[in-house]
């Protein structure tokens, strides 16, 4: 019996399958993390399973992972463990992409035109600063409090994104660019404390090298030089340089993206800017973030634990600082700088949006517990800090649900 011939279309998909369809979902899955929401959900998720994990028999297995050690003798970098790795060099990628929204925004977004950016700017400022004053206020005369009095200054935008969309799917277009503006300077304002006041000692030499490495990949940039080839070594040997030098590798990062290239092309061809994007977003949103949060957030949740964290002023400076400070202090500035004439809030903003902004921006998690990590160098009062971070994020974000389910009005079709 004759066998059936195989068309040349048929040799064609056996021969692919099942390599197409593997890139065409790896595509799709790329696509869903350059998406604000879908990172913060992934983030939720690596936190739900650290708080699992942390909490079972096998606790001592999760401490284990966080303190291996990952320091070969010939990098030059001490006590470098997992959580360390994650922390000084999964975040600089994180960084590297809000460098790139900054610039971004400068250049072509909200904060171009100075009117504009006045609002999400002056409200941004008051957020810091309220924060960090009511914290001070909340653990005077702790012993070694002051050290963190910038914990409770910042915003995670993907995790406030991730609440917005979830509770105020019909989030009018400017509303949802305040809250982006507003997280882009507040994480300008954290790369910027944590350069000046979380430096111990400081290695001149190693610092100048990571300066001329990134002034060297500035300068390739506005040559519009196009290769990542290239940009990749000069980008990896700032971050060892910066990092070498006292300096947390963060502030490599932040750099490196504000000087990424955005001027667009007269070929109509991606600015490097955007090909970076392309390429690190969803790797920033779903591997760098998320481990991050997995091997940060697991901390112990049974009675007695929460019993300290109430019990420690330091950690109700911590939630005092987000739930109320950064309430306050966005709201109020936003307030201010309307009643002062220094901006204008806009025909589609409404006071009680911003109200709902405001609460949200007390989700304060990657930042904060970065800032609370080089902050706090003993674990059982950074496991206080971590859980006060997480207690505060969820009221944040609860509150703020309320205020968009009852009280935002729902906007009719453009």
């Amino acid at each position: 019996m004759p066998r059936p011939s195989t068309t040349p279309e048929k040799r064609r998909i056996a021969h692919v399958w099942p390599f197409r369809p593997t890139v065409r979902y790896g595509g799709q899955v790329a696509a869903a993390l350059r998406t604000e929401t879908v990172g913060g959900i992934v983030m939720l998720l690596a936190t739900v399973a650290a708080l699992v994990w942390a909490n079972t028999p096998w606790a001592d297995a999760y401490k284990s992972l966080q303190s291996h050690e990952l320091s070969p003798h010939w990098l030059g970098l001490e006590h470098m463990d997992v959580q360390h790795w994650a922390s000084g060099g999964l975040l600089a990628v994180f960084f590297f992409v809000a460098g790139l929204e900054l610039r971004e925004e400068l250049t072509h977004g909200e904060l171009r035109d100075p009117r504009d950016a006045a609002l999400p700017v002056i409200a941004a400022a008051a957020g810091v600063v309220m924060p960090a004053l009511i914290f001070v206020a909340v653990s005077a005369g702790e012993p070694g409090a002051l050290r963190g009095w910038a914990v409770p200054t910042a915003t995670d935008i993907a995790f406030a994104l991730a609440v917005l969309a979830v509770t105020f799917s019909s989030c009018p277009a400017p509303l949802r660019a305040f809250l982006l503006t507003l997280a882009v300077v507040d994480d300008l304002i954290a790369i910027t404390i944590i350069a000046l006041f979380y430096t111990e000692t400081l290695h001149w030499a190693w610092l100048g090298a990571g300066v001329v490495l990134i002034a060297t990949y500035g300068l390739l940039q506005r040559r519009r030089i196009r290769s990542p080839w290239l940009y990749l070594p000069i980008a990896v040997l700032a971050w060892y340089c910066v990092q070498r030098s006292g300096i947390h590798a963060t502030v490599a990062g932040v750099a490196l993206g504000m000087l990424t290239g955005v001027r667009e092309r007269p070929d109509g061809r991606p600015t490097n800017a955007e090909r970076a994007d392309h390429v690190l977003r969803p790797l920033s949103a779903g591997f760098c973030v998320p481990v991050f949060a997995f091997l940060s957030a697991g901390v112990a949740l049974s009675g007695s634990a929460l019993g300290a964290v109430l019990g420690d002023r330091v950690a109700l400076g911590v939630i005092s600082g987000l739930v109320i400070g950064k309430f306050v202090g966005v709201l109020g500035g936003a307030w201010t700088a309307v009643r002062a004439g220094l901006a204008t809030l806009g025909e589609d903003l409404r006071w009680r949006e911003i109200a709902g902004v405001a609460m949200l921006a007390g989700v304060g998690f990657t930042v904060s517990l970065l800032i609370g990590g080089l902050a706090y160098t003993d674990p059982s009062r950074f496991e206080r800090v971590t859980t006060a971070v997480l207690i505060a994020s969820i009221i944040a974000s609860a509150a703020a649900a309320v205020v968009f389910r009852r009280r935002a009005r729902p906007r009719p079709a453009e």
